[in-house]
């Protein structure tokens, strides 16, 4: 019973440190990430849908995303919505594509960025801790069910912490990772 619970924690800790990893892609480092659109919602015959199931997302290079919509009717829908999700840059239209011209970051905006993964990885956290707090709850649900003894459940509160601590490390060390990749020239 103990173990499932044990199980439990591990698995939605690992979710919510998948969860922080997908949020970092949306922060743009030194050079583009095609992540960085991941948020940006298109009006495809009256229906709200993701950029990337509309067209064909790349990085050109280190400085240069490149949209090429499916149908040609949507590269003024795709301009649109890009400038609406003010992601920094002025989108480009050729006629065949919608072009975006990053320029370098400056040490504000990666200061910036880094506020914002250290800000997610304080979601992160908070959601461990709801976690633990759930674990924490079935043990005494459990201990006042009888089901296990006191010292049986002071050793699954230990494991609890001890599981809490090393999900809340991996992210202190994610966004410290993070931190180093976004402060990089």
């Amino acid at each position: 019973m103990l173990n499932e619970i044990f199980n439990k924690q591990k698995a939605h800790c690992e979710k919510s440190l998948e969860s922080l990893k997908k949020d970092f892609t949306t922060l743009r480092t030194g050079k583009v990430n095609i992540h960085i659109l991941d948020h940006i919602q298109v009006d495809y015959y009256g229906n709200l849908t993701p950029l990337n199931q509309v067209s064909t997302v790349l990085a050109n290079d280190a400085s240069t995303i490149s949209i090429t919509p499916w149908e040609k009717s949507m590269l003024k829908n795709i301009e649109t919505a890009i400038s609406a999700a003010n992601i920094g840059v002025n989108p480009n239209n050729d006629g065949e594509s919608v072009k975006l011209f990053f320029p370098p970051m400056t040490k504000e905006q990666r200061e910036e960025n880094v506020k914002h993964a250290k800000a997610m990885g304080e979601k992160a956290k908070i959601a461990i801790r709801n976690i633990r707090k759930d674990a924490n709850d079935s043990v005494k649900k459990m201990e006042k069910d009888k089901s296990i003894s006191e010292d049986e459940a002071k050793k699954a509160y230990d494991e609890v912490q001890k599981l809490t601590d090393l999900y809340i490390s991996k992210v202190d060390e994610s966004v410290k990772n993070k931190e180093s990749e976004l402060l990089k020239v």
